[in-house]
């Protein structure tokens, strides 16, 4: 019998790549998705990759009455992926309410329902903006967390208080929580890909459109922060990288190889980039010169942030693959497919 994995937000960037890793390992990928921020179009290119088209069902989790309903007639789910939630820093600022509400209430209903239908294992998308801006560099898992700079940061923050307080009070649920740096890339087929909604919050999806000629020029928020070349740094990893980490989690949790009920692992690379570093990047990778253009300071960004993955390397023996290079590629090959569908 394959095992179960219920993917929340599972047509999205993240949980698209996800899903196909999930079926290429054999388990059975149930999706709930309310497509506010993707397509129900995805599932075609999951499909197209794997030969398996995933089960969907499209509501919202932050209705409990129709989560309830789901888990009632979806018996024997093995471990749930959540990244169903709002996400974009710069939006989150403007609409605090919105991201409170959407993130936390969507969260404690899950954590809900796994008590009430013995769903034990949950897999936490949650982000390096837990950190704040760290006093030391790289930052590790024990690092303190430091005041978020957002609220989207600030749910990520509560949210895995409240899955920890949950796992100490439930001896029947273990929880994992991925702290991701900074996604970036498309499947190397260019059959998923990021696909944001109106004007992109995410660099690479904005360098991407600007390139295509769908942007006039790409807005890139200061220039004068206290980093080697003025930019702020991130620490960018490809998402099919970022996607098997999260299949090693299942496993870990459902072979029960975890060694406390509720784990935290940093996922990146370990290298910090400054948008100069990735804009050039994907002009190497791709030979398509960018219009660029320095305007102020976004409110919420951090000056700079990168991980030390090494725990992860060697606790879930998972670590990053491709290139910054092969990542701007491939964002670029998805960006080309998708305009010229």
């Amino acid at each position: 019998m394959k095992k179960k994995i219920l993917v929340t937000g599972g047509t999205g960037y993240i949980g698209s790549h996800t899903a196909v890793e999930l079926i290429n390992e054999g388990f059975d990928v149930l999706i709930i998705d309310n497509l506010y921020n993707s397509e129900k179009e995805v599932l075609d290119g999951i499909e197209k990759i794997t030969g398996t088209r995933p089960y969907l069902e499209i509501f919202d989790i932050c209705d409990n009455e129709k989560l309830i309903d789901f888990f009632s007639r979806n018996k024997d789910i093995s471990a749930i992926i959540h990244f169903a939630a709002y996400k974009a820093v710069g939006e989150s600022v403007r609409k605090p309410l919105n991201y409170y509400r959407n993130n936390l209430v969507s969260l404690i209903n899950l954590l809900e329902a796994m008590k009430k239908y013995s769903v034990p294992n949950l897999v936490f998308s949650s982000s390096c903006t837990v950190y704040g801006q760290p006093e030391k560099l790289p930052v590790t898992e024990d690092a303190p967390l430091q005041p978020a700079a957002s609220p989207y940061g600030n749910t990520k923050q509560v949210g895995e208080a409240i899955i920890r307080d949950t796992v100490s009070s439930d001896e029947n649920i273990k929880a994992i929580a991925l702290r991701y740096f900074n996604p970036i890339g498309a499947h190397p087929s260019a059959l998923i890909g990021e696909l944001p909604r109106g004007v992109p919050e995410n660099l690479v999806p904005y360098i991407t459109q600007t390139a295509y000629g769908l942007r006039d020029e790409l807005k890139v928020y200061g220039n004068d922060y206290d980093t080697p070349d003025g930019y702020c740094i991130r620490d960018y990893l490809h998402v099919v990288d970022l996607a098997k980490a999260h299949v090693v989690a299942v496993k870990r949790l459902t072979e029960e190889k975890n060694k406390s009920g509720y784990e935290v692992f940093n996922l990146g690379t370990g290298n910090g980039v400054s948008v100069l570093e990735a804009i050039q990047a994907f002009e190497r990778a791709t030979g398509v010169k960018l219009k660029y253009k320095v305007v102020d300071r976004r409110p919420g960004d951090i000056e700079k942030i990168w991980a030390n993955p090494s725990y992860a390397n060697e606790e879930l023996g998972w670590k990053t693959v491709s290139t910054l290079d092969e990542a701007m590629k491939t964002a670029w090959d998805w960006e080309n497919h998708i305009r010229k569908k």
